[in-house]
């Protein structure tokens, strides 16, 4: 199978530097393996995207020398293709209409939902794949293999919202069917999500990919860097130095001197020399950056 790996931000702000050490580790493994690199937009959630952020997110990644390969895909506009998926699940009666809201289950630790007993409510509904009553096992590349019972640790799971919007759980799965991808290289974040997907996959008869998962970033309070915790956007001045402290974190040892070097020059290097057996194998041990 040719190697095709992707970078998949959300446009909910600028790229951070835990969005550029993801950024960096897909696409040197992807290199690293003589593969392709893709961009796709995960622009699920209209309302989320801020202004200006699309243009801002490939902006930053050319400063960084992080050129991707074909035109990026953008999920706003694969509404068609989640619906057929969606189909799908409904003609095997996987899914299910559920009425419940989040706050039944945060305010009830004992809250139980029956609604796939029950008829449809009239009131908004979001679709619910059912969990399989098994042990599921998926293999990673960085991280030990994760077995979970989907019914018993995770329970059934949205696949689409009330608002009609699609999960990711579900868009994820089609899209990296729909670009081919072999290589899925992503944050520790996502490690436990995994299965689900997988699950989805094969309930929808698509191919897995082999997935890999890295330390998060975090701040000095130790949570991961994310928008929503005002994550400060890349000074694109300081790309040099930001590269090779990204190239640090992911445990290449870099030479001496290096963050003076132009990001062309690192990335060759990197490419070179890239060993992912080097990343830290570190899920619950995520790596400070002030």
């Amino acid at each position: 199978m040719a190697y095709i790996g992707r970078f998949a931000p959300t446009p909910s702000g600028p790229l951070h530097f835990g969005s550029l050490v993801a950024a960096l580790a897909s696409y040197l493994d992807a290199r690293a393996n003589q593969g392709r690199w893709l961009v796709r937009i995960e622009d699920l959630d209209p309302p989320r995207t801020a202004p200006g952020s699309i243009d801002a997110i490939f902006r930053c990644l050319e400063a960084f020398g992080l050129h991707w390969d074909g035109e990026p895909m953008y999920q706003s506009l694969r509404q068609d293709a989640y619906q057929h998926a969606l189909s799908q699940l409904q003609q095997q009666q996987l899914v299910y209409a559920c009425s419940c809201s989040r706050s039944q289950f945060v305010s009830n630790p004992d809250y139980s939902c029956n609604c796939r007993q029950t008829a449809p409510s009239s009131q908004p509904v979001a679709m619910k794949v059912i969990a399989a009553d098994t042990r599921f096992t998926v293999q990673d590349l960085i991280l030990p293999p994760q077995t979970q019972h989907l019914a018993q640790q995770v329970g059934d799971f949205v696949v689409q919202r009330k608002d009609q919007l699609f999960a990711y759980q579900l868009a994820v799965v089609v899209d990296d069917a729909a670009q081919n991808i072999s290589h899925v290289m992503r944050g520790s974040d996502l490690y436990d999500q995994t299965p689900r997907q997988a699950w989805l996959q094969a309930c929808l008869q698509l191919p897995q990919p082999h997935y890999a998962h890295i330390p998060i970033i975090t701040n000095t309070q130790g949570q991961k860097l994310s928008k929503q915790n005002l994550a400060a956007a890349l000074d694109l001045k300081q790309a040099p130095a930001l590269l090779s402290e990204a190239l640090e974190r992911l445990g290449q040892a870099t030479p001496c001197n290096f963050r003076q070097a132009p990001v062309a020059e690192q990335l060759a290097w990197a490419v070179e020399q890239w060993d992912i057996k080097a990343i830290p194998a570190r899920k619950q041990d995520p790596i400070a950056f002030a």
